[in-house]
């Protein structure tokens, strides 16, 4: 069955600041979205919202995974439930390698628990050590990245595109029902975009429902969204196709600011 993604009539902010104006939105495995829009219009406000983020509050609507609210979930139940998020900046934590990290991030989202005896808890809540390099290693495989990627310290020293690179293997091990890639092109130039998005293309299936939050076009020149959003002013103001972004690209966001800096009606293109 395939699962939905459902963002109704979403009003959310910070400190009593409402950002996000009545978003609507809905998302399905194997369908990719893209959400364009100018800084400042709230495109990784609805990320964070959506994962969970606890310095945003939700004032009107609702946010479904398959039909139920997810508004009462943390940010880790919303992993586990399905969802995953590519950071715009991810943080670097020196002394923890990728492999460390990733084989506790796969072994929380897919429930690894020690055994619980009389005694307590006997063996290790974490994914088998063999089972766990095997998936790595097939990931790595598949996105091109060099084995000993696994044994760097996170994002420890990482240019921009290995950053970005890493969020895309963290994607393939965690294998969520929706990914939102929250301007993952951001600060990479060309090649970099290009590695990044053939990674993407190689994850994208009939199991994986895609949200890519971006500025610019160019990474849309390799991943072919089905359905292109213009945001604005904290709401989706128009949808259509790839060429949509097209427009966007041409035009640039004047005319959004003036087409729709006092309207709120939602067109579709």
């Amino acid at each position: 069955m395939t699962s939905t993604l459902e963002i109704r009539d979403l009003h959310a902010g910070i400190e009593g600041k409402e950002i996000l104006k009545g978003v609507n939105l809905t998302l399905r495995q194997g369908e990719i979205h893209a959400l364009m829009g100018p800084n400042g219009s709230g495109k990784s406000t609805l990320a964070y919202v959506i994962m969970g983020h606890p310095h945003y509050e939700v004032y009107k609507g609702d946010i479904l995974l398959d039909g139920e609210s997810i508004l009462d979930m943390s940010p880790d139940e919303r992993a586990r439930a399905g969802l995953f998020l590519a950071f715009q900046y991810p943080v670097a934590i020196p002394g923890v390698t990728v492999a460390h990290f990733l084989r506790q991030a796969v072994s929380a989202v897919r429930g690894y628990t020690a055994q619980k005896t009389e005694e307590g808890p006997v063996g290790s809540n974490l994914m088998p050590m063999r089972e766990f390099r095997k998936e790595l290693n097939e990931a790595m495989q598949m996105l091109g990245i060099d084995p000993s990627f696994a044994r760097r310290y996170l994002n420890d020293g990482f240019s921009g595109g290995e950053k970005k690179r890493l969020e895309i293997l963290q994607l393939a091990m965690l294998r969520p029902k929706f990914a939102i890639l929250d301007e993952t092109d951001s600060g990479l130039d060309i090649d970099a975009v290009r590695a990044v998005a053939e990674g993407v293309k190689r994850l994208v299936g009939p199991e994986l429902g895609v949200l890519i939050i971006t500025h610019y076009q160019r990474i849309l020149n390799y991943i072919q969204p089905h359905y292109v959003h213009v945001f604005y002013d904290g709401r989706i103001v128009m949808s259509g196709g790839p060429e949509l972004a097209l427009k966007l690209e041409e035009k640039g966001y004047d005319w959004v600011r003036e087409q729709f800096g006092e309207k709120e009606k939602v067109l579709v293109g």
